[in-house]
């Protein structure tokens, strides 16, 4: 009886409500560290963004659409998604075609842009940070606190505060660098939500390849 009282409960549950494209408070820019996703990830799976002297370093992860609290998840649109020529045009900064269309459906669907528009805006925002040049220069993976990642994007952009960066780690390995912008990509304080630094102290960078 108990049993069938809970499923009740759950049943009668009101249905999450679709979240709506372009209702969100700001952006987060997420630049992913791609030798360390490829260390965990990329090269298990054959990912030609791992393959030797392709260069990539902090690679666009997404420019994600936030609320203050939370975010929204691939919403409904009106637009036709992205073709093939679309992702790939995005290789250079995010890798991967296959992360650029995941990226649409899952974020740039809920920006209220078109998947050009979208990749557009992602485009620039990732040009308006600064990657410190010192992380291409290394030569050997080095352990090191995480606050020295977001010490180097802070002096390498003018403006930029801790409250409008976070630094995230992965399996003891320095994974993301995420800076929060709002809607006209002008820097902001991030959501509580979004504020969780990585605390390590030897945390693993590993170097470009």
């Amino acid at each position: 009886m108990l049993r069938i009282l809970a499923l009740f409960l759950i049943l009668a549950q009101p249905a999450k409500a679709q979240d709506v494209a372009g209702e969100f408070d700001y952006y987060v820019l997420s630049l992913s560290w791609s030798p360390s996703w490829c260390a965990l990830e990329g090269d298990s799976r054959n990912s030609p963004q791992c393959e030797d002297d392709k260069g990539f370093g902090w690679v666009l992860h997404g420019l994600w659409p936030q609320y203050e609290n939370g975010w929204p998840a691939n919403c409904r649109h009106s637009f036709h998604n992205p073709s093939r020529a679309d992702t790939s045009a995005m290789v250079d900064l995010m890798g991967t075609s296959g992360l650029a269309w995941h990226q649409w459906n899952k974020h740039g669907s809920c920006s209220g842009l078109s998947p050009d528009d979208y990749y557009a805006l992602s485009r620039e925002a990732y040009a308006r940070i600064t990657r410190p040049a010192v992380f291409r220069s290394l030569e050997a993976p080095v352990t090191l606190p995480a606050s020295l990642i977001e010490e180097a994007f802070m002096r390498g952009n003018e403006g930029l505060d801790a409250d409008e960066i976070t630094i995230t780690c992965r399996s003891h390995r320095i994974q993301e660098a995420r800076i929060c912008m709002t809607r006209d990509l002008e820097l902001r304080t991030c959501g509580a939500d979004v504020i969780r630094d990585c605390t390590l102290d030897d945390a693993l960078f590993d170097p470009m390849r």
